[in-house]
């Protein structure tokens, strides 16, 4: 891959290591291909003049959808014209027609990208198609982790892997760090720094069970903030202009105009990369469920009445950024200050205390907990912001016992559930290899509005259907409420849950957020003793 990046020009080596990482855009780009699975088998069948039957045959056989295509057309010809099969493609001219893809919009944009998708796969070869395909979809199976990722621009531009690291951490996208080396050299990569509209990776939070234990944790002293049920957004503004990033780094400004407008009249700063969280209220001031809030950042064009109907809060928790100032290497109660300074009504701090006392802090988490909230984070009074990391610096404080859990497969429902995909099966992260290993499976807590949705949702991102059966590409988190963690021989994790049933839908979240199998086994263990029950 280093070898890649130094033969590449700057452009092409950005391009190079997205589609080698399963990706078309960086992270940050509002651009999106909206091109789902079936429409991409749908154009494959229609370029191989095969019988359907046998055509599935050859790609059942495949890994992932980039392998089904590349087998499928080893063993196939395909219809094109005799003078482009002897044209190459050339990784400039695939990013126009995906730019193209990603452009088509309106009446007949399916039509539309279907046609330069055929294009594109009528040329390109096996390999090639299969490369494409996967980063379409956003899947690879190269071995090209993002740690691979990061050693290779530090052997391709003479950088040490902590500055590579350092720069992806204050950029959020290693595609920015090699922009900036292949352009500029190694210092330019080593003097990046955070930019307005550019988001950062949130800072992530490890648990803990009691305030007992996130004081002990974090040195005896720290802030404790309500947890609030709500969607963790990250807020950039300069010179009056505003654009708000989900945790998942999506663009979703547009369905929050009444956050963008509070944002507006209580910014005191000019420029500024702000973190809260957005809740939706009831008319008594108390949230709302978070699926209820969820509604707002599915849509895209947001009427005056479902502002109303759905009226949001944000709050507010962390300064990145202040009047171009960085923050992020300053200690929280630091970031605290700058916060407080940059904003006003009506715009609002989440409610904090610090201490170091027990009972203060737990007092503070019953009224958390008595007012709709979820429960307290407890950070580190000297932290530091370090994007992307899950670390100690934070720890979550909740009664109920809950993981976040990636859906992997799902079968149609029994009774008035045989509509839908109602059955799921929930598998948590594997973080040495990546893989998302089963842990449960449960049909419970889904409204039948969020079974449509699901099922909807997991036929877009299925990579095998056998009709009462999917598997789909581990892209949907969902948090799993259960009663205890079992030993079972009928997973491959070893694990299964008791009782599990669906809390909400976090299509904030991604699957690298979701809980790991290391989570659940320590889970286990601690039901029974230090030791653990075997």
């Amino acid at each position: 891959m280093a070898s890649l990046l130094r033969r590449l020009e700057p452009e092409a080596a950005v391009r190079a290591a997205l589609i080698l990482t399963g990706k078309v855009f960086p992270a940050w780009d509002e651009r999106s291909l909206d091109v789902s699975w079936a429409t991409i088998w749908r154009v494959v069948e229609s370029l191989i003049p095969a019988k359907p039957t046998e055509v599935r045959r050859v790609a059942s056989e495949g890994v992932d959808l980039g392998d089904a295509v590349r087998r499928v057309f080893e063993a196939f010809p395909r219809r094109r014209q005799a003078t482009l099969f002897e044209e190459e493609l050339t990784l400039g001219e695939v990013y126009a027609q995906l730019e193209a893809i990603a452009s088509a919009s309106g009446p007949g944009s399916r039509a539309k990208k279907e046609a330069i998708l055929r294009s594109l796969l009528s040329r390109a070869s096996p390999r090639e198609a299969w490369l494409l395909v996967n980063a379409m979809v956003g899947e690879t199976r190269l071995g090209l982790s993002e740690g691979l990722l990061i050693d290779a621009i530090a052997e391709a531009y003479g950088l040490s892997r902590q500055e590579v690291e350092r720069a992806v951490m204050v950029t959020g996208d290693p595609a920015a760090v090699i922009e900036a080396a292949a352009r500029g050299g190694p210092q330019a990569a080593r003097t990046l720094r955070p930019e307005v509209f550019r988001p950062l990776r949130p800072m992530l939070a490890q648990t803990a069970e009691t305030v007992d234990e996130a004081l002990a944790e974090l040195g005896g002293r720290a802030a404790f903030e309500y947890k609030l049920d709500g969607a963790r957004v990250q807020i950039h503004a300069r010179g009056g202009r505003v654009r708000v990033f989900s945790r998942r780094l999506s663009d979703v400004t547009r369905s929050i105009p009444d956050v963008v407008e509070a944002v507006l009249n209580g910014l005191r700063a000019d420029e500024v990369i702000l973190e809260g969280e957005v809740i939706a209220v009831g008319e008594s001031g108390r949230p709302l469920p978070f699926q209820v809030l969820m509604r707002r950042f599915r849509r895209v064009n947001v009427t005056p009445e479902l502002i109303q109907s759905i009226p949001l809060r944000v709050y507010l928790f962390d300064a990145l950024m202040v009047d171009g100032r960085p923050l992020i290497d300053e200690p929280y109660l630091e970031r605290r200050r700058a916060l407080e300074d940059a904003i006003s009504e009506p715009l609002r701090i989440v409610p904090t205390i610090v201490s170091g006392d027990p009972g203060e802090a737990g007092e503070f988490l019953e009224r958390a907990l008595s007012e709709g909230h979820e429960g307290l984070m407890a950070k580190g009074l000297r932290s530091p912001y370090i994007p992307g990391v899950r670390g100690k610096h934070w720890l979550k404080i909740k009664r109920a016992k809950t993981l976040d859990l990636v859906i992997v497969a799902a079968e149609r429902g029994y009774g008035r559930r045989h509509r839908w995909f109602s059955d799921y099966y929930l598998a948590a992260r594997d973080p040495e290899t990546g893989e998302f290993l089963v842990v449960g499976k449960t049909f419970k807590g889904l409204t039948d509005e969020e079974f449509e949705w699901m099922t909807q949702r997991l036929r877009e991102i299925a990579v095998e259907d056998r009709g009462s059966f999917i598997r789909v590409r581990p892209e949907v988190v969902v948090e799993v409420a259960f009663n205890e963690v079992q030993r079972s021989p009928k997973y491959p994790s070893g694990y299964a849950l008791r009782f599990a049933r669906i809390v909400r839908i976090r299509d904030d979240k991604s699957p690298e957020e979701a809980d790991t199998i290391d989570r659940v086994r320590e889970i286990y263990e601690s039901q029974f003793g230090r030791g653990g029950r075997v």
